[in-house]
């Protein structure tokens, strides 16, 4: 059986996954950057700078995915992400009920 690849389709799979990815490090770093202003570690020069910085990027993820026609695949990877992040977060706080689940299942 001949596996048939849709250019476009994985086109936007790729660029997706891609966007879906540096949406997730642009997450990581607004976090960072909270912290850093609740720890009183960051001038108001620097807080600006940073807020600047962080919003200029927010526009420019979002004038990519516009231009690509991405949007709803980003969103995709990152609705099936969040899923698997909530099952392992689940895995990691309910260990005893994920133990139940694998007996049962054998």
């Amino acid at each position: 059986m001949a596996l048939e690849i849709d250019e476009d389709n994985l086109k936007h799979g790729l660029l997706g996954l891609i966007m879906a990815l540096v949406e997730i490090i642009r997450d990581a770093l607004k976090h960072q950057a909270r912290k850093r202003m609740l720890g009183e570690t960051l001038t108001s020069e620097e807080m600006e700078k940073l807020g600047n910085a962080l919003m200029e990027l927010d526009i420019a993820i979002e004038n990519i995915k516009e231009e690509q026609g991405i949007t709803e695949s980003v969103k995709g990877v990152r609705d099936g992400l969040d899923e698997v992040v909530d099952s392992v977060v689940d895995r990691l706080l309910n260990p005893e009920r994920w133990a139940e689940d694998a007996e049962e299942n054998v």
